[in-house]
């Protein structure tokens, strides 16, 4: 008697609500402003990234997954903003896995989801380097919130579970597998 994963179960219901369910337009565009905000809060901590940028201006990217898609541009000040309709874009990124759970594994691991690149070749090297130099550290913006000592004991704990999780997806049979 085969069973079910409960990850594929999770997978078969997502795949469902997202072909009957569509979220308003307002929504997306909200979402879409707050990405925004928080790669730029992320970019502002990072000179080198804003210089980067800046070289880019005007430069548009669209990044695009299943049926989400958004359009940035670079601006004069290396920083990100959303492309007005009918910008053409320089730089197309397809990612390729259209499991939200694979995703997530993937980022688990710390591995880059796969991408179909297309468009400008010195555009999308900036890209790779942003995505492999720039992180946030969500520890150094909580520690101006709750303290230093609360920020890290938080760190601490998300970081163990992030490892434990890590071990987990490590431990599932198949797991070990490239995807096809």
């Amino acid at each position: 008697m085969a069973t079910q994963s409960p990850f594929s179960l999770l997978e078969d219901l997502f795949n469902r609500a997202s072909a009957t369910l569509q979220p308003p337009p307002w929504v997306v565009d909200e979402v879409q402003n707050r990405v925004v905000l928080l790669l730029n809060h992320v970019l502002q901590q990072e000179p080198e990234a804003m210089a980067r940028l800046a070289r880019q201006k005007g430069s548009v990217v669209l990044v695009q997954w299943r049926s989400f898609h958004m359009s940035l541009v670079a601006t004069p000040a290396g920083l990100l903003d959303r492309a007005t309709p009918g910008m053409r874009a320089d730089l197309t990124l397809t990612i390729t896995e259209t499991s939200p759970l694979a995703l997530a594994q993937q980022a688990l691991r710390s591995d880059k989801p796969g991408v179909r690149i297309e468009g400008d070749v010195q555009l999308a090297a900036e890209v790779n380097w942003l995505v492999d130099h720039v992180r946030w550290d969500l520890e150094e913006d909580l520690s101006k919130l709750v303290g230093d000592t609360a920020a890290h004991t938080v760190g601490n704990v998300v970081r163990s579970a992030a490892a434990t999780l890590r071990q987990f997806i490590g431990q599932r049979p198949g797991a070990d597998k490239a995807p096809a």
